[in-house]
């Protein structure tokens, strides 16, 4: 029966008309969902916690390991009716720290959140992240690779970038271009992500501008590098030459520039050293490319390999990397970095 609803309010009046409506078959508008829960705790670069990305159903999510596992953020902001950022681009590039720090702790105490915290073994780890502003590389850093390369050190940092499409993932794959290149290598590095937005920093400052470090390789093709006239950036910046993770350690909990770095190639250790050998330091670098570039937060910073790289060898022990290789990195107390070569 159709329902006129004019006339049935003049009969019926406004109190209990909704009742009624439901009662003579008229159709009842959908309800809004509930307001979205608005940022309570201000803007600021998250402490103390370990950071990670990992995909459901193809989209990136905000992890925070944690005793009880992996803590879905977005999720236990969901479950507890707190503000959440989905992503970890999110949390750096709208200081979403301290929202970050409180989800993780209510949830922590609050048996509703239950559901958010997951197994990290059966994770699939997505980039980092997706979308810095910049990514800065910097080159013959330290002083060991230095000499294995046969260069001067530097006066000033040698810098080149990579592009968006270049970040890779952990447990990710770094497919070869045989067609364009040969001579594939390997580069553990230290990288240092920024928290906020750094223009012309002094050393002394330069830390509090940095939300953390993870580890990275930057993947290079060398003959592409070398002989397409001292193109850096061509054999570097590559689609997928840039992978980076599993996780990003807030920078209160670890010294940039002073911790183990290893790289291995199917098991085989082939670069270990310390951060300490760097030529310029992370507080070095953080002030020196913020004289050229305002650094954004989100951004990366690769700070050089360390010795022991393929190209370092004599041209006749050089066995170049290949199709089914799995190359290994770590970083002390930042985590390892595994993605295989097809």
């Amino acid at each position: 029966m159709a329902c006129d609803r004019r006339d049935f309010l003049k009969s019926a009046g406004v109190v209990g008309a909704l009742a009624a409506t439901a009662a003579v078959g008229c159709a009842q508008p959908a309800s809004a969902p509930p307001p979205a829960p608005e940022r309570t705790r201000g803007r600021g670069m998250a402490r103390g916690l370990t950071l990670l990305t990992f995909l459901r159903d193809g989209q990136p999510h905000l992890g925070a390991r944690t005793d009880r596992g992996v803590l879905d953020v977005a999720e236990a902001g969901r479950l507890l009716n707190v503000f959440a950022p989905a992503t970890l681009d999110d949390l750096l590039q709208h200081k979403d720290g301290p929202s970050v720090e409180a989800v993780v702790t209510a949830a922590l105490a609050n048996e509703t959140a239950a559901p958010a915290f997951l197994a990290e073994e059966g994770l699939e780890y997505g980039p980092l992240v997706s979308r810095p502003d910049k990514i800065i590389c910097v080159g013959l850093n330290y002083k060991r690779h230095a000499e294995e390369m046969g260069v001067p050190l530097p006066q000033w940092p040698i810098l080149f970038n990579k592009f968006n499409a270049s970040l890779n993932r952990h447990g990710g794959e770094v497919r070869l271009p045989m067609d364009l290149g040969g001579e594939f290598d390997y580069e553990v590095e230290l990288v240092i992500v920024i928290g906020r937005e750094a223009h012309r920093v002094s050393e002394a400052d330069a830390p509090s501008y940095v939300a953390g470090y993870a580890t990275g390789n930057d993947f290079t093709s060398r003959d592409l590098a070398n002989n397409r006239g001292g193109q850096w950036m061509i054999g570097k910046a590559l689609d997928g030459f840039a992978p980076v993770g599993p996780h990003l350690v807030t920078a209160d909990q670890v010294d940039g520039d002073d911790l183990a770095i290893e790289c291995r190639v199917n098991g085989e250790t082939r670069q270990s050293s310390r951060t300490s050998d760097l030529v310029f330091g992370t507080r070095a670098l953080v002030s020196y490319i913020s004289n050229y570039f305002t650094l954004k937060p989100g951004d990366l910073i690769f700070t050089g390999t360390p010795e022991g790289v393929i190209g370092g060898l004599p041209p006749d022990r050089r066995v170049w990397l290949k199709p089914g290789d799995r190359i290994e990195c770590s970083i002390e107390r930042l985590g390892e970095l595994r993605f295989d070569l097809v």
